[in-house]
This record gives structure tokens, C-alpha cells and sequence, in this order.
């Protein structure tokens, strides 16, 4: 029994946030000292490094369970699947539900009991849950949902990457302008076709030195005295590892499938940092003696900035769709999806459209 994706949705938010929007920003170093440099250079700066022009915010009266369910239900009527017959329904996010001018995150019930009561399905037996496994949790939402089908424990599974990281950024620090919100969503069902579907993977968690890569911490600005706690990175320290680590995992799931990287047609990297997923692909094509093909790694971070858990579904879905230029998969494609993100976790996938 295989492992196919049946249906992809998407949920991209309409509050377009452009760069020039952080003009009027107080920027702070981590030990609280105003940064030096004017916003504009700072700015300009961050562009020709991330790529990021814009990002997406989610409207002030949604949160991430809302959008989650959106992208759901694209995905479901994209398979033309009864709701009724999900056996499980995963969700990767890592903040929870966390509202407009809140300063606590909302985790309980899971998002993914909230999708579920938003989708109103009824049956019992429909399972959900959240995993938090940073912004490589859609990827291995799939992973699981694939030793579901082929343990026999499931026939139908609803994953999800939704992630409203808008509502967790610190203002006063620089990296806040690389994140963004939104979410994607894929049905994965079982098949006994041949020649599509799932291939191989590898995922693992790099922790005895990397867990506190990206961690929540206080405001660089020490004049502010709430306790709110925002996201946090260490991106140097991240750079190096993804740089090491990813195309690593992207070769060992290439290698044990047998598949030659001549077949490759796609890469589906998590939207992070353009000059980090370009170097990343280069190292991978190093490995091979090779030098990445043209148009082999699409990319929306530059008007979409990194959506964490999203990113990857929601960037296959717009290539599905015709929505990035010079960008397309047909059926029989080999395609591989692959992330980096807090914990520190990667993990990669080798599919045949």
C-alpha cells in the first residue's frame, strides 16, 4: 500500500506588509543598545540578504486555526472527498492560537480538535492532533501520516502546516521582518498504484548543542517592562547548520530510493532565507558533482516571507495551481520537500507526482 496526495489547499492572507512598513521601527541589538544604522540601510540590507520584499499578516480577528481550516477545506473539496471518511487530521504549528493584542498563546484544545469542530465532522473516529516540530512540522506531519496508511491505521489523513507568526514577533528586532503568516493543507490517501506517491524520507533532531537555536525570549528593547515573550534566533548559528545538515538529508532520502538526482525535477524547500535555501541547494548538487539545474527550487519568500509550517504546502500548491512563473510539475514528476527549523529539526521527502 503507497501513500498519495490527493488534494492541496492553501490560505494565503490579503494584509500585504511591504519592507519599507518597518520604516518607523526602533530596531534594538540583543543587549538592548540601539542599532547604529538608519532604517533604510538596515532595510535594504535585509532584502539583498533574505530576499523578503513583503510578507502576509493574518486580519486582526482571525488566528491560526482559522486559516488552518480555510487551507483545509481547499484540500478537501481539491481530493472531492467526504470529510466524514479523514481517519486522521494533523496539525503542525508551534504558537498556538494566539490573538489579536494577546500576550498568551491558546493551545488548548489542539488546533487541530478546533479544524475539526470548525469542519464539523462528526465521526468520532476522525483523530486530530497538533505536533510541534518547528518550521519542519507539515513535512513531518506527511511522514507520520505515511506510517499511518502503510501500517494499515489509516486510509485517509488531512495534514496541515498553519502558523500565525505576526502575533509572536518582536517589533523592536530586526528579524521579526522575516516572518510572516499563512497555511497549507494536503489530503494524503492510501493507494495501491505503483508508480506515484510516496518514495523515502529522513528526519531527525539535532539537539545536544542546536535545541536552543531558535527559542522564545524577552523584547530587545529593555525599556519595555511586559513579561511577553517573543520568538527568537540565533541566525548565523542556524545558517551553518542548515547549510551542513539539510543537504545531507536531502541526499540520504535521494540515495535510498534508488533514484537517480537526474530525475529530479523539484525542490520544495522551506521558505527560510533566500541566500540560505540557495546555498543549500548548491551544497546539495555539490555532493553530486553537479551544479543545481535552472528553475529546480521554486521560491514565494520574496513576496511571502517564512511562514514556518506553511511555507512548503503552501509553495507546491501555488506551483500546482500555474501561480509562480517558470514554475510547474506535471504527473510522473520526482518532487522532494524539504525543511529546517526549531529544535533544531530537518527532514526531507522524495515523491512522484
Amino acid at each position: 500500500m503507497g501513500t498519495k496526495i490527493t488534494g492541496v489547499g492553501s490560505y494565503i492572507p490579503e494584509s500585504v506588509a511591504k519592507n519599507e512598513d518597518f520604516g518607523n521601527h526602533s530596531f534594538f541589538n540583543e543587549d538592548g543598545t540601539k542599532f547604529p544604522s538608519e532604517n533604510e540601510v538596515i532595510i535594504e540590507k535585509f532584502k539583498a540578504i533574505t530576499g523578503i520584499a513583503e510578507r502576509r499578516y493574518i486580519k486582526d480577528e482571525l488566528v491560526t486555526s482559522d486559516i488552518a481550516t480555510i487551507a483545509a477545506e481547499r484540500a478537501i473539496e481539491a481530493a472531492g472527498i467526504d470529510k466524514e471518511t479523514l481517519d486522521y487530521i494533523i496539525v503542525a504549528q508551534n504558537y498556538g492560537d494566539v490573538k489579536h493584542g494577546d500576550l498568551q498563546s491558546d493551545t488548548v484544545p489542539s488546533l487541530a480538535s478546533r479544524v475539526k469542530h470548525k469542519l464539523k465532522i462528526q465521526n468520532p473516529y476522525c483523530v486530530g492532533y497538533d505536533i510541534l516540530f518547528g518550521c519542519p512540522g507539515w513535512v513531518e506531519g506527511m511522514i507520520q501520516a505515511h506510517a499511518y496508511i502503510k501500517a494499515g491505521m489509516a486510509k485517509r489523513c488531512l495534514v496541515i502546516g498553519a502558523e500565525a507568526l505576526s502575533r509572536v514577533v518582536d517589533p523592536h528586532d530586526r528579524d521579526s521582518m522575516i516572518y510572516s503568516d499563512g497555511a497549507g493543507a494536503t489530503v494524503v490517501e492510501a493507494t495501491d498504484e505503483t508508480d506515484v506517491g510516496y518514495i523515502s524520507h529522513k528526519s531527525a533532531t539535532y539537539a545536544y548543542d542546536e535545541a536552543h537555536f531558535i527559542f522564545f525570549g524577552e523584547t530587545n528593547n529593555q525599556e519595555i517592562t511586559d513579561r511577553r515573550r517573543y520568538i527568537k534566533m540565533y541566525g548565523r548559528k542556524i545558517y551553518n547548520f542548515a547549510l551542513v545538515n539539510v543537504p545531507n538529508a536531502m541526499k540520504t532520502t535521494l540515495d535510498e530510493s534508488g533514484i537517480d538526482i537526474s530525475q529530479l525535477k523539484k525542490i520544495f524547500i522551506h521558505q527560510a532565507n533566500e541566500k540560505m535555501d540557495e546555498a543549500i541547494i548548491k551544497r546539495f548538487y555539490k555532493l553530486y558533482d553537479m551544479e543545481p539545474p535552472a528553475h529546480v527550487m521554486p521560491m514565494s519568500i520574496n513576496k511571502l516571507g517564512n511562514s514556518s509550517v506553511a511555507t512548503v504546502p503552501t509553495l507546491y500548491d501555488l506551483v500546482l495551481k500555474g501561480k509562480l512563473e517558470n514554475q510547474e510539475v506535471n504527473k510522473g514528476d520526482i518532487v522532494l520537500f524539504a525543511s529546517v527549523g526549531a529544535g533544531m529539526n530537518i527532514n526531507a521527502i522524495l515523491y512522484k507526482v
